[in-house]
């Protein structure tokens, strides 16, 4: 890759060995190859200087993906210990571990999808000088990938049906047909998507298809079922979910080099949370009426508004805060492992669903069935422990595959099938 220059608009990047065809070339310009007047096709050989304007810019770019992947580090950890949580642990327990468990739940997976619209959103972050090939290119590029997504996680279903693939590869083919508007309309499809839920709701039960004692969808491989768990009432159905991949669309198409936009996301995002959680709070100390309890303290199951925008708030806050370590300290060793870590979400969140499940499972003695049990359980210091173990093997892992392959494996052979 050489760095070349557009006569016209400055240092750009092309493949070694291109060439450009050079108009009106400046008077100043002392190369005997250049002519003015002329047009002609010229070698991409100048390597023009990079101002530090340029190195900045480029620096930027660098420490918001760094945030970026630790956030992502962050909420494959929470999700550990939510899904071990929920396949040998004990989601009702009161005691202060048990509580604290419990935070985690809603608040990764919110991290999660939020993340992942923002990824894609980068991925076509100079949208508006593309040209109509170059848009259909990356049509293309993310409907591969959401089909991808979509078949992986229907095999992982049969394993895990909790599986969270499925739905990310239904938002990524929304996205395909929404990915080059103003970033606007994000927060419009995010508030167009939770309106629909809450019209849903009022005309179908939110609990058809499931048997709440163990959280087992009783008609998911029936055409009715499927759709009304993709779309309406599965563990993050497009209504209302997709609108964290909506806000982490808009998200990503912010100027994040501008110096107060991380303050402003971040006050903002901690007014809304501690404004729902305060309402949460009042009602405690002075109730309403049983309805608006219901509503109000909801929390994964169903997801309503007030669990909705703490939830996303909570992942703002946490996503801005990454992105501030990442320009603070962009070269801290601890940082770049996790952003190792995030990098390869995809390997990682399949891995810790089976191997994790499968090791825990022997440790343990207790057996695994993917659904909710009580029978046996273990305390949430051994689900904590071990979360913690195994995300540290995690992030070892992922250093180690990183030292010689740029992308995960399952990342990989994403891309070889969206890309080729």
């Amino acid at each position: 890759m050489l760095i070349t220059t557009d006569l016209a608009r400055g240092p750009t990047f092309v493949a070694k060995n291109s060439y450009i065809r050079v108009k009106k070339a400046p008077f100043h310009l002392k190369n005997k190859h250049l002519h003015p007047g002329k047009s002609r096709l010229l070698p991409c050989i100048y390597r023009p200087k990079i101002t530090s304007f340029r190195k900045r810019n480029l620096m930027d770019m660098s420490n918001r993906i760094l945030g970026l992947d630790v956030a992502r580090a962050y909420a494959i950890f929470g999700m550990l210990i939510v899904n071990f949580n929920f396949c040998f642990g004990y989601l009702q327990d009161q005691s202060a571990l048990g509580r604290f468990l419990s935070l985690f739940t809603g608040n990764s997976t919110a991290i999660f999808i939020i993340c992942a619209g923002m990824g894609v959103s980068l991925l076509t972050h100079r949208y508006s000088s593309y040209s109509r090939e170059e848009k259909t290119s990356y049509k293309s590029v993310i409907l591969k990938r959401s089909w991808f997504l979509f078949a992986i996680g229907l095999l992982l279903y049969n394993w895990w049906p909790g599986d969270i693939l499925h739905f990310y590869g239904g938002y990524m083919h929304l996205v395909a047909f929404l990915i080059f508007l103003p970033k606007r309309f994000f927060l419009f499809s995010a508030a167009a998507v939770m309106a629909i839920y809450h019209i849903l709701l009022l005309y179908i039960p939110v609990d058809t298809g499931w048997n709440l004692a163990t959280f087992d969808y009783t008609d998911f491989w029936t055409i009715p079922g499927f759709l009304r768990n993709t779309l309406y009432n599965g563990w993050n159905s497009i209504f209302p979910w997709f609108a964290y991949f909506a806000l982490g669309m808009w998200l990503g198409r912010l100027d994040w080099q501008a110096p107060r936009l991380k303050g402003r996301l971040f006050g903002t995002a901690l007014v809304l949370f501690l404004a729902f959680e305060g309402l949460r709070r009042y009602s405690l100390l002075y109730p309403f009426e049983k309805p608006v309890m219901d509503y109000l303290h909801s929390e994964y199951f169903p997801p309503y508004l007030p669990f909705m925008v703490i939830t996303a708030s909570f992942g703002v806050m946490v996503i801005t805060f990454c992105a501030w370590l990442g320009e603070r300290w962009p070269d801290s060793r601890l940082l770049q492992w996790l952003s190792d870590t995030g990098k390869m979400t995809l390997t990682n969140y399949v891995q810790h669903l089976t191997l994790g499940i499968l090791v825990l499972q022997l440790l343990s003695g207790i057996s695994y069935t993917g659904l909710l049990s009580a029978d046996k359980v273990l305390p949430p210091a051994y689900i904590l422990l071990y979360a913690t173990v195994y995300f540290i093997l995690s992030v070892v892992f992922s250093v180690l595959w990183t030292k010689k392959f740029k992308r995960g494996p399952l990342e990989m052979l994403m891309r070889k099938i969206s890309n080729g």
